[in-house]
């Protein structure tokens, strides 16, 4: 590849009241490729304008290369041969995410408190905080969770408001069991949405084997209903009967 070929002209928007963030991105990306950048702000909403009407283009930022106009971000990243991500592509990512942190912040909790990374302890706060995690992020947005819980949930099916009952359940249950408090509340409720999420996932992924999104992480998530999603449910039912056990 020659030299020039290694050289980009960039175009964006960074004015005091707003810097473009994808002229930022593309800039970036740009520098990490290897590519020289001449970088031309356009410091007001006028010379914005007058460099898209100039150019006839609708948006910034726009980036050139030999004198072609390549475009914008995602023009770029197509030209440099970056797979663009599909916002409509199922992925495992935001459960995997949330359960390392709470996995972590256990730990972190367990060293604290008794000096020791792993106890029974740990393993309890990990569900527990996880537990409360899901809920935050259903409650984010209780409308679109309890719709898209309607697309597979039994109890939810027959009875609607069970859809907006149940993250404030989950985030109570969760509560109560990190603080080892109440658990004349906690065990039963974990135990009865988690057995209902149980068959419910089970029913509607390996029997009528359906594909559908989890609302695990609330409404505008895109992770698949299944292994998962029966997961979550079944570390419910198994933290309510240990706490069951232990009280005895």
């Amino acid at each position: 590849m020659s030299h020039t070929e290694k050289e980009a002209t960039l175009y964006r928007m960074s004015t005091a009241e707003h810097q473009c963030p994808y002229g930022l991105k593309t800039k970036h990306l740009l520098k990490s490729n290897g590519y020289t950048v001449d970088d031309q702000l356009l410091t007001s909403r006028e010379e914005t304008d007058r460099f898209k009407e100039k150019q006839n283009v609708q948006t910034t930022p726009q980036v050139y290369i030999n004198d072609k106009r390549i475009g914008g971000y995602e023009e770029v990243r197509k030209h440099l041969g970056k797979p663009l991500p599909d916002p409509d592509e199922k992925s495992y990512q935001p459960v995997i995410a949330l359960f390392a942190m709470t996995a972590l912040l256990a730990i972190a909790a367990s060293w604290l408190a008794f000096g020791s990374f792993l106890s029974i302890q740990t393993v309890e706060w990990f569900i527990s905080f996880s537990m409360v995690v899901l809920a935050l992020l259903k409650l984010q947005d209780v409308e679109a969770f309890s719709t898209m819980f309607l697309n597979y949930d039994l109890l939810a099916k027959k009875w609607v408001p069970y859809g907006k009952i149940y993250p404030f359940a989950e985030g109570l249950a969760g509560l109560l069991m990190a603080a080892e408090f109440a658990s004349v509340i906690s065990i039963p409720v974990a135990f009865f949405i988690g057995s209902i999420g149980a068959v419910s996932v089970f029913k509607a992924v390996y029997i009528d084997k359906r594909e559908l999104k989890c609302a695990c992480v609330g409404g505008s998530g895109n992770v698949p209903l299944g292994f998962i999603s029966l997961t979550e449910n079944i570390m419910m039912v198994a933290m309510a009967v240990w706490m069951f056990i232990s009280m005895f």
